[in-house]
């Protein structure tokens, strides 16, 4: 499980409703929306990453805790290997045990693009949303 949290707006991680005249989601959060997992392991593009901090992430699970996520970089400045899913899960147990996550290293596409999945993960937690003042207390 990852090692961070970062508390965003409940939206992002909403689940939405499937429209069948539209034969989409609506409504669904970008974090949510961004899950991928399924496509990594079968060496598909990734799914639409969502912007957080300047950055972008794709999500690799979701459950009541939250939703995991790792960051999307470019290959030039990742600091590791970077190597397939396929290449990774050669030595499954270790992949598994490593402290930057299982998914850390791991190159994947977007949009013509290549990125690589940069660890550790970080868990995204439903927060109150940010409501904004129109009356300050600086004196």
């Amino acid at each position: 499980m990852a090692a961070s949290s970062h508390t965003v707006e409940p939206s992002r991680l909403g689940f939405g409703a499937w429209c069948h005249a539209r034969e989409k989601h609506i409504g669904e959060g970008d974090i949510r929306a961004s899950y991928s997992a399924d496509r990594i392991g079968m060496g598909q593009p990734i799914r639409k990453p969502f912007r957080y901090a300047r950055a972008l992430w794709v999500c690799v699970g979701t459950g009541p805790a939250g939703a995991e996520a790792y960051r999307l970089v470019h290959p030039s400045i990742y600091g590791g290997i970077a190597r397939s899913y396929h290449d990774r899960c050669r030595d499954g147990d270790r992949a598994r045990g490593d402290q930057a996550g299982f998914y850390d290293g791991i190159t994947v596409r977007h949009a013509g693009r290549e990125f690589v999945m940069a660890g550790p993960p970080v868990t995204f937690v439903a927060g109150e949303q940010a409501q904004l003042s129109l009356f300050s207390s600086d004196g």
